[in-house]
């Protein structure tokens, strides 16, 4: 339509052991033979991480921030993309998170003050009350519990760091005249938020932690990640949401397949297919 799309890379991760994340265990035969199957390698998992940035008129929209400050040469990328698509930080005036894990939240902040200081910070009311509660409730996630107060304490300083250009928003919410809505997704986390991008006759639905892979969580809807707080929530989640993006043929963007995140969700089977976007030169 009428509105200027980057898709930028925030950098790339290999988490080692290339089934220790995925659940269920009884079903890792499948996703092996899957792997195998496909030419993919099998001594660990890549994880993509994407930033989807939209102009909209005199606004600059970014849905989630990466990683932001590492000291990492494989991660930490966005400013750096930014500055190549010439946009100062400056210039920001609309930043979407989708959930609060540290790959989507921390690139928000920057030497302990917001990395956008122009920029509104727009998220779902249920993300922000379940990292604020007296004890999150992590009951029903498969990770690491040692990485929870650590990632607990983390969450709530950035969001201080934030507070002064926060504003939570219901789901539903329209921005730019239509041009975004937010929309619940949770699972992933509580609060976590899918976007849907319109400009005329064109959609762009930014189905962000709603798969870490582009064949696991396609090839079957059943099969989870470890990051998941609530496993069987985020799994409902996905069917209904890939169920309508198949039905509709709505053309995708995801956080974590393979850069640059394009393509569309095609059912196959019992499952689904990721179908990257095919670059064109020609004019």
């Amino acid at each position: 339509g009428e509105l200027d799309a980057w898709s930028i890379s925030d950098g790339h991760m290999l988490f080692r052991g290339a089934l220790d994340l995925m659940w269920p265990p009884e079903a890792h035969p499948d996703m092996k033979d899957w792997l195998e199957s496909h030419g993919e390698r099998i001594d660990g998992i890549p994880l993509y991480v994407n930033i989807l940035v939209v102009r909209i008129g005199k606004e600059i929209a970014i849905f989630d921030a990466g990683f932001g400050e590492r000291d990492s040469t494989n991660i930490g990328w966005l400013q750096d993309g930014l500055r190549q698509a010439g946009i100062a930080p400056e210039q920001v005036t609309a930043g979407f998170l989708s959930h609060s894990h540290a790959d989507h939240l921390a690139g928000f902040v920057a030497g302990g003050k917001p990395a956008f200081p122009n920029a509104a910070f727009y998220y779902l009311p249920e993300e922000y009350d379940f990292w604020h509660a007296a004890e999150p409730d992590f009951s029903k996630t498969k990770r690491n519990r040692a990485e929870l107060p650590g990632m607990i304490k983390s969450v709530r300083q950035q969001f201080e760091i934030l507070k002064g250009n926060s504003q939570p928003v219901k789901a539903g919410t329209q921005f730019f005249n239509g041009a975004v809505t937010i929309e619940a997704a949770p699972g992933h986390t509580a609060g976590h938020a899918i976007f849907r991008i319109k400009s005329g006759d064109e959609t762009l639905l930014h189905f962000v932690d709603l798969a870490h892979h582009h064949g696991f969580m396609f090839q079957n809807p059943e099969w989870f990640i470890a990051f998941d707080h609530d496993p069987m929530q985020g799994i409902d989640t996905r069917k209904k949401v890939f169920a309508k993006a198949a039905a509709e043929r709505t053309r995708c963007y995801g956080f974590h397949v393979p850069w640059p995140g394009i393509g569309h969700i095609l059912p196959v089977g019992g499952g689904y297919l990721w179908h990257p976007e095919r670059w064109s030169w020609g004019s």
